[in-house]
């Protein structure tokens, strides 16, 4: 956990088109290459051009996992940013701006930028200095933009290094105030500099899928993006369809015939699949869906964070089954978290979500490489030499699984209907073995529930305070946690990676032990206090919600919760 006070948060504010994502993304590559880590906040409007965007880095030598509500440097491309971000500074922190712009009250280092980068090339200019004042290493800024740009015209790469050698002049001439980033340790492991997005594709193909389908649509976009850019090396079948109405069908298609698949969708696009869902269900065929939560009803705020559509994934598709749902905390858990899901949905022959958010989607951290040891390719059931004739897709079983054939893959017919059906697969309007297939496809949440990963507990035991959580606001969590820490005031955390099912024994022991119990979620209502009420009758009435869009942060916790406090 990060120490008190041992991070910088750093502010890229402009415009749409202004260029500050590549500064964001080349200054999180440098930072991480040196050694620190970072965790990283996106907020951008849905445009193309124009409007106030923002790139937020929190970095330190010591591991963070949640953003931070103060700013210690900001770099400002317009004046909307120090309009937005400038009550936010530190006390020592400096604002970085062009000339022209107008500091108003903060500390500020006014650049040339006209003279140095003429009028295409600022951000280039933008990250020199802000690697200089940070203390990062000036050739390794100068080799990013090099390996950034050296496929393009050669001229354009030469411009670009002069501008970053004349902004480097600049900068140690100016010698300005602003203490810069403590040393990261030379020896430190090589890491990743990975989003959450990313992790879920990588995950996929890690597990062994085979294709891919989807429609476009913010923040879920960029994991099929992921997953494309290594579709051709890994032999990968995907298509971007027309609607997600044909996405989730096709992906129903590519699995019914062995080629496992993965689908990216996000509230409106996933709304379209609710029927899917269910053909899914009847025909006992594997689905995995990752669906990037972003704020509602309708369009919302499509750029936006919010831990809003836990219960509409919950209850989608019409009718009774079984289903799991997984809610990464990390970047980690969104590629370990992606392989089990479709280790579980190949085993139980049905659907299973992985839940993120535009925050978690979009937010960069350091990570390990992945361990591929810890792989584990999803097993085929193309040969059966073993089944009988004939064969019968759905027959009944103590357990609920039906011997599972691919058509065309062995002599056997492989017969699958949507409505309600045989053992063989024919449609049947018999109401004693519509009975016994609703039993049958019910009996598979024993296995849900035998694979299920129990929530983690962090801090000290029989704490004081209990904070719950699930998803992305892991890390915010357990920093808001440690912070409240005291020699005589004992904390802890509960976090949720699996939202469902759930088995009460593996956590109302611990609640049960604990004094204050505070729920925390990114969203109104209190989605995942109400199942935990569901399913063990126990009301957490102390809660922390946030549902203006931006994410949970240390800082807004513990605001929040001196004032629960203060009402106990």
């Amino acid at each position: 956990m990060v120490k008190r006070n041992s991070s910088k948060t750093i502010c890229i504010g402009g415009e749409a088109g202004q260029g500050l994502v590549t500064i964001g993304q080349l200054l999180c590559k440098a930072l991480v290459r040196s050694g620190y880590h970072i965790v990283i906040t996106q907020s951008y409007q849905s445009r193309i051009r124009g409007g106030h965007n923002d790139f937020f880095i929190r970095t330190s030598v010591d591991p963070v996992a949640a953003p931070s509500k103060t700013t210690d440097l900001l770099i400002a491309l317009d004046q909307a940013s120090i309009s937005e971000h400038g009550h936010l500074m530190n006390r020592d922190g400096l604002v970085v701006l062009d000339a022209i712009l107008d500091p108003e009250t903060h500390h500020a280092l006014k650049v040339p930028f006209k003279d140095l980068a003429g009028d295409g090339f600022l951000n280039i200019a933008a990250l020199t200095i802000a690697g200089a004042l940070l203390g990062l290493n000036e050739s390794l800024i100068q080799k990013l933009i090099s390996d950034t740009f050296h496929k393009k015209d050669k001229a354009i790469l030469e411009e670009n290094l002069l501008v970053f050698e004349k902004a480097l002049k600049w900068v140690r001439e100016a010698a300005p105030a602003f203490e810069g980033l403590p040393p990261a340790s030379p020896k430190g492991p090589r890491r990743l500099m990975l989003n959450g997005n990313e992790a879920i594709a990588l995950g996929a193909i890690a597990a062994g899928v085979r294709s891919g389908f989807f429609y476009p649509m913010t923040p879920a976009t960029s994991i099929m993006l992921t997953f494309i850019k290594h579709a051709r090396t890994m032999g990968i079948v995907f298509e971007q369809a027309e609607d997600e109405i044909a996405a989730v069908n096709m992906a129903i298609g590519a699995s019914f015939c062995g080629a496992p698949s993965l689908v990216a969708t996000s509230g409106g696009g996933f709304a379209l699949m609710a029927e899917g869902i269910s053909l899914a269900a009847m025909t006992e065929t594997p689905l995995v869906i990752a669906v990037a939560q972003r704020p509602g009803p309708a369009t919302g705020l499509p750029t936006r964070t919010e831990q809003g559509d836990l219960l509409f994934v919950l209850h989608s598709g019409h009718g009774e089954f079984p289903r799991a749902i997984f809610a990464p905390g990390d970047v980690e858990e969104c590629f370990s978290l992606t392989q089990k899901a479709f280790e579980i949905s190949e085993k139980s022959q049905g659907p299973a979500f992985v839940l993120t958010d535009q925050f978690l989607a979009d937010s960069y951290r350091a990570v390990l490489p992945f361990d591929r040891i810890d792989t584990k390719p999803l097993q085929s059931v193309a040969h059966a030499p073993d089944t009988k004739t004939p064969y019968q897709r759905y027959a009944l079983t103590p357990d609920g699984l039906s011997p599972r054939l691919y058509p065309g893959m062995s002599h056997h017919l492989v017969i699958a209907d949507s409505d309600e059906h045989t053992e063989d697969g024919h449609i049947t309007e018999d109401l004693s073995i519509r009975k016994k297939m609703v039993e049958k496809r019910l009996k598979k949440t024993a296995l849900l529930l035998s694979e299920r990963i129990p929530p983690s507990f962090t801090g000290d035991s029989h704490p004081h305070v209990l904070f719950i959580c699930w998803g992305s606001a892991k890390g915010a969590v357990e920093e808001a946690a440690e912070r409240l820490r005291t020699p005589s005031l004992r904390t802890a955390t509960l976090h949720f990676s699996q939202v469902w099912p759930l088995a009460p024994d593996d956590f109302l022991p611990v609640i049960q032990s604990a004094g204050v119990v505070v729920s925390v979620e990114g969203n109104a209502t209190g989605q995942f206090a109400g199942i935990l009420q569901r399913e063990t009758g126990l009301r957490l009435e102390k809660q922390i919600t946030r549902y203006d869009g931006l994410p949970l942060t240390p800082s807004y916790i513990l605001s929040a919760f001196e004032k629960i406090d203060e009402g106990h």
